[in-house]
């Protein structure tokens, strides 16, 4: 059963939504060669707890850490640890965050140093199928609709789309209905209501669609070794329409990007 959300409720959510982004834009600045997971995780853990909030990850099924740190063939779900950051890598950097009863749930994949133009356009091509998912997000669309977008925009670049795991709904749980996968046919599939929440994340790999676990019972890896992607934005149906909850423009701030990839999905300008 999707679980709608007043007014007043979203906008509790684009608080936890942009506390979530506003770690991402801190940590922005300390992904780099020489830098340890754990060093990160610490940094998001105190960073989420000033601003009055708890990490939504940390404890949840048992998970041992604030962020879910994902480098290079990990997709999702990896363990922080201490082991340091290279040049060349990427690193999948997942947060959550709890307040007033709400979570927000956002992911971005950072470039560590400088990383080869194959690995870029993994990056680009996956953070472009999310903003064609978000479009898609509309009333009298289906879950299929933005599933079949992610879908044929990365696959015809030739990248394996994971079907193992989804997107979701969100509010007071971590994880709501409707599950959100990143394939799937249009037409098909719940229809959006008015006053939904959902976090909407490709997770796409450059070769293979197919994964393993490690036997840490959390972290999934691409089956061939080649990167994976991973972006992730929280997203309200208001009005009939799709609006950014979570924004990447604390990290672009922080990294001197200049980007219009949300205006579309904005009421209103975002003041930093």
């Amino acid at each position: 059963m999707i679980l709608v959300k007043t007014s007043e409720e979203i906008e509790l959510m684009r608080e936890s939504a942009l506390i979530v982004s506003k770690t991402l834009g801190m940590l922005a600045k300390e992904v780099k060669p020489g830098v340890t997971g754990l060093h990160l995780d610490k940094l998001a853990e105190e960073f989420i707890r000033d601003h009055g909030a708890e990490p939504g990850f940390l404890g949840m099924y048992d998970f041992p850490n604030t962020l879910n740190l994902s480098p290079n063939a990990q997709v999702v779900h990896g363990i922080p640890n201490d082991e340091a950051l290279k040049d060349g890598d990427i690193l999948s950097v997942d947060c959550g965050a709890l307040k007033n009863g709400f979570y927000g749930d956002h992911a971005y994949t950072f470039e560590v140093g400088s990383v080869d133009e194959a690995t870029k356009k993994l990056l680009r091509v996956t953070k472009e199928s999310l903003y064609k998912g978000i479009e898609q997000f509309r009333i009298g669309k289906r879950v299929g609709d933005v599933a079949f977008a992610i879908q044929q925009h990365c696959e015809a670049e030739g990248y394996g789309i994971v079907r193992e795991l989804v997107g979701h709904g969100l509010g007071k749980d971590l994880h709501e209905s409707p599950e959100m996968p990143n394939y799937g046919k249009r037409g098909r599939g719940k229809k959006f209501v008015e006053g939904m929440v959902v976090a909407i994340e490709p997770m796409v790999n450059m070769g293979t669609r197919r994964i393993k676990q490690l036997r840490d019972g959390w972290t999934i890896l691409t089956a061939d070794g080649k990167p994976s992607a991973h972006f992730e934005h929280d997203v309200a149906m208001i009005d009939g329409k799709p609006e950014l909850l979570s924004t990447f423009q604390y990290i672009y701030e922080a990294l001197g990007i200049v980007s219009d990839e949300e205006d579309a999905f904005r009421a209103a300008k975002l003041q930093l």
